[in-house]
């Protein structure tokens, strides 16, 4: 997984809500100061499944770089028996990542603005889904065109 994050231009850090929490956000606010974009696995190590937990707002009112959530669908996969029921993709099966608009949180921000980021982060997760979800079957169609980069 580190390797796929890596290709990605993501770093890994290791911790969790559940484990070395403080250690991982300390880590990821360092690598965003050495100039890496960081990402979480936003629903977290137990779940629930597609539920936000509220480390992206943290470090982002803590550093004031911006939060983005992405979602990335795919029509025919093996689906793994996990908690979150993480997939593999066929060969040849059509994929189509969604990415939200950047949601900035201010150093201000108190514990209430805070969950109000936090909301608007899981707002943010549910729409980029749902949009990818219903729109993967139209990948390589004139609406929506392959793009390579």
């Amino acid at each position: 997984m580190g390797r796929i994050m890596r290709k990605f231009g993501f770093v890994k850090v290791r911790g969790s809500a559940s484990r070395g929490a403080v250690r991982a956000l300390l880590g990821m606010r360092r690598e965003l100061e050495q100039g890496w974009t960081v990402a979480f696995t936003i629903d977290g190590p137990r779940g629930p499944r597609f539920v936000a937990k509220p480390g992206p707002v943290v470090l982002a009112r803590a550093t004031g770089v911006p939060m983005a959530v992405f979602h990335i669908a795919v029509d025919r996969a093996w689906i793994l028996n996990t908690w979150d029921r993480s997939m593999i993709p066929k060969p040849f099966s059509r994929a189509l990542m969604r990415v939200s608009q950047k949601i900035s949180v201010p150093a201000e921000a108190d514990d209430s603005q805070k969950e109000q980021f936090h909301a608007e982060l899981q707002a943010a997760l549910e729409r980029v889904r749902e949009f990818a979800e219903e729109n993967v079957g139209k990948v390589g169609s004139a609406e929506f065109p392959v793009r390579e980069s």
